[in-house]
């Protein structure tokens, strides 16, 4: 069975992506810390980061650094947040979001997706998207 992550980046269910190839996936989450928060996945379902491949781990976090500039730059934080974590998918990920102090770092503090404004969240990744210099579709 599909996760979650393979149904957005298959585009079975919605997604507001950031970035994409062959080998990774970029989208906001729907329950994020801050406005901007991606998730950073592989296209191949590896629960675990340390079950990735060398190469594809380069990558997520090659992009994760494009990323995180491009979430300081867009929402004026003083730094991007980085974080592996979660267990409800059980498909890799990595958090990047805006981060002014720690609190981003509890995931108990997330807005849950009734609370996000649909508009700011469009906005987020369009605001992403071209700092990342990417279409609609997250693709280059």
């Amino acid at each position: 069975m599909s996760t979650v992550f393979t149904k957005i980046i298959n585009g079975d269910i919605p997604g507001r992506f950031v970035y994409r190839d062959d080998t990774v996936a970029a989208f906001l989450t729907i329950e994020p810390i801050a406005y901007g928060h991606t998730l950073i996945v592989p296209v191949a379902e590896v629960d675990k980061w340390t079950d990735l491949d060398p190469a594809t781990w380069a990558h997520m976090n090659d992009l994760a650094q494009k990323i995180g500039g491009a979430v300081i730059d867009a929402f004026g934080s003083s730094r991007a947040g980085y974080l592996i974590a979660g267990f409800e998918v059980p498909h890799a990920h990595i958090h990047v979001f805006p981060a002014d102090d720690m609190s981003g770092y509890s995931l108990a503090n997330v807005m849950r997706a009734e609370q996000t404004d649909p508009e700011k969240m469009d906005e987020a990744a369009a605001a992403l998207r071209e700092r990342l210099g990417v279409g609609e579709d997250g693709r280059a």
